[in-house]
Parts: C-alpha cells; sequence; structure tokens
C-alpha cells in the first residue's frame, strides 16, 4: 500500500478555543481509531471517556489505553471521534473511523487524501 503522513488538528468539543496542531499522523486504514499522544490530549482539558480499552498492536501485543472524544480537523474536513490516548512509544495514527467521519479516503497513487463523494444513504 505504501506509507504516507498527514497533519491535523485537534479541538477540544467543550471547549472549541482549545485546539492542538498534530503536524504527522500515519495514515492507518488498518487501524480503527485515531491515536493522538496522550500528553497533547491532556493539555487540551479532553477527558478520559473509557478506560483501559484493550487493543492488538500490529505485532500480536495487547495494551490497553484510555478513549476520549476530540474534534479532528483536516483541511476543510472536520468529524468528531473517539481518540486513543497514545503512549511513548505508540504511534501517532490517523484511523478508518475518523478518515470516513472526514468523508475522505486514501488515494494510493499519490499518496494523499482525497473527498470520498456523496455520502451514501438509506
Amino acid at each position: 500500500m505504501g506509507v504516507f503522513y498527514t497533519g491535523c488538528t485537534i479541538v477540544n468539543p467543550l471547549a472549541r478555543t482549545r485546539s492542538a496542531r498534530v503536524p504527522k499522523l500515519l495514515i492507518d486504514t488498518g487501524s480503527e481509531y485515531t491515536w493522538v499522544p496522550a500528553p497533547t490530549l491532556e493539555k487540551l482539558g479532553i477527558k478520559t471517556e473509557k478506560k483501559d480499552v484493550t487493543f492488538i498492536m500490529a505485532n500480536g501485543q495487547q495494551v490497553t489505553r484510555n478513549v476520549g472524544f476530540a474534534i479532528i480537523r483536516l483541511g476543510k474536513s472536520f468529524t468528531i471521534d473517539e481518540v486513543v490516548f497514545a503512549e511513548r512509544g505508540d504511534l501517532v495514527l490517523l484511523g478508518a473511523r475518523t478518515l470516513e467521519g472526514l468523508n475522505l479516503k486514501v488515494d494510493l497513487s499519490s499518496k494523499k487524501l482525497v473527498a470520498s463523494g456523496p455520502l451514501p444513504a438509506a
């Protein structure tokens, strides 16, 4: 598939004046969740909503991390999603759920995110 990165802005949904730029996130469609460094989320006042959620890492190791809610902005697109409080040594990731919420998809030939187009409805 190839590897590429993007930057985004994380916003506290309860205090929208509190935001931080995350300059480099690995685009990872194999990860459901977006992983942001815990100190960044804590600095923004984003609270833990789910404690000790179990995740299986790419190497098969099981870890537990806390999860909170954040607004993720990427260019003109934005969504609210659950984000993982990433610890030291964890990758910083933009996951599949966030990509769906942003209505963006991976364009492998140009290694960038592009609009997914109209949203399906019932």
